[in-house]
């Protein structure tokens, strides 16, 4: 039996071509649950879109990327919000419900060269002193771990405008999510998988978040619809695990989940910004308590000195 929703139902997303691919996807599983279901697609230009030239930190890191979509929900120009989970802030907006995380795409962040690559075909194959475009400290940090001679430079802008300025020779790399790159059918610019333990994801790396008004029962079983509980598992440790830190989504913290059997394995890192300390812990335990598990292993975390590292990143330090 299908459920119907608010003739239209509104999406609030970004406007890049990843975001509003991330909407029509979220679209096409409510179309295929509600057929009946009129669905709209509402862009909407956050902070982080509009100012392309200052580093992400100097927003504060918080919900750049995802507060005015959420007001748009709250102010009723839109029923649902379609994020970029590791974008969205673990501190709870009370208004607003986590009603739905559809099934993951793959957590990897990915070394991408340019299309002229001189025989460079990985990071321990760039020549010294190479120029890697990124605009995250948890990936800056564990690059610079694995390769301290590596220069590290700021790269802002939609994936497209990323791969110019790469080919363009503004870079000798990009440090790229493989899922977006799956997402926009560019696959294919993937040189490396940089997977852990080279590289531990974000928190929430590859998943999407669907949010509705708390109050909005009707829409919040539509999307109940949509829940992946497999992701919803591995996401709630890694979001309970960086709550637990007050480390924000942009800190150099990184978070890694598999299942085996019935239990979910959390693996976590936090890293100075500079690469050269390193913390590491883990845990073991059944799906049903991600929550606790994620929490715990940010106690061994925090136990090993990790709220110093997560300081020093702060901006402004």
């Amino acid at each position: 039996m299908s459920l119907s929703a608010p003739h239209p139902l509104r999406i609030a997303t970004r406007a890049s071509r990843l975001a509003l691919w991330q909407a029509n996807h979220v679209a096409g599983l409510l179309r295929q649950i509600s057929p009946e279901t009129t669905v709209e697609i509402v862009h909407i230009a956050t902070v982080g879109d509009r100012d392309q030239t200052e580093r992400l930190s100097a927003f504060g890191g918080l919900g750049v990327f995802t507060r005015e979509v959420q007001k748009a929900v709250l102010d009723g120009a839109a029923q649902i919000a379609v994020h970029s989970l590791k974008d969205l802030p673990t501190e709870p907006t009370p208004e607003l419900a986590l009603a739905g995380v559809p099934e993951r795409e793959t957590t990897a962040d990915s070394l991408v060269l340019p299309t002229t690559a001189n025989g460079a075909a990985d990071l321990a194959t760039l020549p010294e002193g190479a120029r890697l475009g990124t605009g995250s400290l948890r990936r800056r940090a564990q690059l610079l771990h694995f390769r301290s001679d590596l220069q590290m430079l700021d790269v802002r802008g939609n994936v497209e405008t990323r791969l110019k300025k790469l080919d363009a020779g503004e870079y000798d790399g990009l440090i790229l999510a493989v899922a977006g790159l799956k997402r926009l059918g560019l696959e294919g610019r993937v040189s490396q998988e940089l997977s852990p333990p080279l590289m531990y994801p974000a928190a929430g790396q590859g998943a999407l978040g669907i949010e509705c008004r708390s109050d909005d029962i009707e829409t919040a079983a539509l999307l109940a619809q949509v829940d992946d509980p497999l992701t919803r598992s591995r996401v709630t440790a890694e979001r309970a695990l960086l709550s637990a830190l007050r480390a924000g989504c942009h800190a150099p913290v990184g978070a890694f989940t598999r299942c085996e059997g019935n239990e979910l394995v959390l693996e976590a890192v936090v890293y100075s910004p500079d690469g050269k300390e390193r913390i590491f812990a883990s845990g073991r335990d059944l799906m049903a308590n991600s929550a606790d598990m994620g929490r715990d292993v940010a106690e061994r975390l925090l136990a090993k000195g990790a709220n110093r590292l997560i300081a020093s990143a702060a901006p402004g330090r």
